[in-house]
């Protein structure tokens, strides 16, 4: 196990992201967050608070759970029963700037399966992908437009997002 980012690290990574989004993003206006369960949906919240404190105004979070529209809920290999839960957006998503939020994007179809689910909410103005890691290994066309930490990982190895809020520490290690 290797520790790629600790608990400051994780906050400076944080804190960078929400100056790059709000300099790339002049109609601050219609910013929101919205991170996609588990670990997106706390690190959402984490960097709502950033903006908000960056703009000295409430930048709006929200969560969403992406389970119904992931491609793998019908699988054959799959045995369980998928979770799902609910998905918290306390505002219209149409006309928003986005910044949907995750902790790892690796193949993108936690992402894809996000998309689908926010296009059925509404039609945003745009919408920007942060994540905290950027590993290798995608199968479909998307990017991040925002990474906080870029790695090659070997196909085998995982990356781990621990956070205080599900897992009483920060770190992000390679397992």
């Amino acid at each position: 196990m290797k520790v790629i980012l600790d608990s400051g690290q994780i906050e400076q990574v944080l804190d960078e992201l929400a100056g790059r989004i709000i300099s790339e993003n002049p109609d601050q206006s219609e910013l929101v967050v919205i991170g996609i369960r588990s670990r997106g949906e706390i690190l959402a919240q984490r960097l709502s608070e950033q903006l908000s404190k960056k703009l000295g105004k409430d930048v709006l979070c929200g969560t969403l759970d992406i389970t119904l529209y992931r491609d793998d809920l019908n699988s054959p290999q799959g045995s369980a029963q998928p979770q799902v839960r609910t998905t918290e957006i306390g505002f219209d998503v149409s006309d928003k700037i986005i910044v949907l939020v995750d902790d790892v994007l690796y193949t993108g179809r936690s992402v894809r399966a996000a998309l689908d689910a926010l296009i059925d909410l509404g039609r945003p103005k745009a919408i920007k992908l942060a994540v905290l890691v950027d590993r290798a290994g995608r199968e479909f066309p998307i990017q991040a437009d925002y990474a906080g930490y870029k790695t090659d990982v070997a196909p085998g190895e995982l990356v781990q997002v621990n956070l205080i809020e599900s897992d009483g520490k920060d770190e992000v290690v390679i397992e």
